[in-house]
Formats: structure tokens, sequence, C-alpha cells
């Protein structure tokens, strides 16, 4: 939560942008998407409409095996859903988290304690102290980055269009006609 003039408000909080940067490394990114098949979604929702089961739709859809963890749903995309991390009987190579970021730092003990290769933070969910948890443990860690963008991205769905610049903006400069 970010407080401005005494409201709060529930962007994410970017104060520390070098820190973050740390852990946005495209050959990372790269390296998590090249090798894993497993990807343990926290917060997966079965509601077709929110981002979590979109993603998770998209990432099945290139090939991913995803495991819902989630102790508010029996099932989502198909595949039964897990209360936590600890009750999933199979491998994890990422857990990706659709969870606040006060709730990072429990989800990257468990991510540890389950011998995941990678513990992958949503687009807004910014958690320092949960990826240093992660690091000490031996995981490689995405931080403020969508999994299914990314995929996207370094994997062949959108640099052909000309998305791959590392910018993304809504107005053409001066010199683009």
């Amino acid at each position: 939560m970010t407080q401005v003039d005494g409201l709060v408000c529930a962007l994410p909080d970017r104060s520390s942008q070098e820190e973050i940067r740390r852990y946005q490394d495209a050959n990372v990114i790269r390296e998590i998407l090249h090798t894993a098949r497993t990807i343990a979604i926290v917060g997966l929702s079965s509601n077709p409409l929110r981002p979590s089961n979109y993603v998770g739709f998209y990432l099945q859809r290139h090939g991913y095996r995803v495991i819902p963890v989630n102790p508010n749903e029996r099932e989502a995309l198909g595949e039964k859903a897990y209360p936590s991390l600890a009750e999933v009987p199979d491998g994890i190579d990422v857990v990706d988290v659709f969870r606040a970021s006060q709730f990072v730092p429990d989800i990257a003990e468990q991510a540890v304690q389950v011998q995941a290769r990678a513990l992958w933070m949503q687009f807004g969910v910014i958690s320092i102290r949960g990826a240093e948890i992660a690091v000490r443990g031996g995981l490689e860690v995405v931080m403020d980055r969508c999994m299914k963008v990314e995929h996207a991205r370094h994997m062949g769905r959108m640099h052909w269009l000309g998305f791959n610049t590392g910018v993304v903006i809504s107005q053409r400069t001066p010199d683009a006609r």
C-alpha cells in the first residue's frame, strides 16, 4: 500500500525500484520460462474474469501444468485445487503468486520447504522480504512481472509484432508515422 497525503492507495509500493529491478533480470526470466514444466499458482481463481484464471489458462495452453493453490477453491482450470503448497503431491518448478504482498514472505517460506525452483510475484506483487527468503532458500526470484506477458515477450509470441522493446507506451514518438 502506498500512502499519499494521508490517503491509502491500493497501488503497489515501488519506492525501492532499484531493489525490485534486481528481480527482473531478463536472463533469469527466460531460464525459468524455458525450464519450468509445473507451475503452482497461489491465489488461482476458478472465476474466468479474474487475472489469475486468465494467466493460468494461457500457461496451460502453452504446455505448462498449472496447479491451483487456493483454500477457497475445489478445482480450477480442470485441476484439483490445494489449500497450501505443502499439500501439493507433485514437484513444483515455479510458485506464481497472485496474493497481496503481505502474504508473500509466508508463501516464500512454503516454496522453499517444497523445494520449488523459483518464486514469481505477479505484476503489482512486491515483497523484498519474500524475495530474500526465497533467495536464501536457493530459489530464483522474479518480482512485479506478469508471467503471461513475459512468456509472450520472451518465447516468441510478441516480439514479431515489435513489442519486445522493453518500453511500454501508448503514444507514438514524434518521428513515427
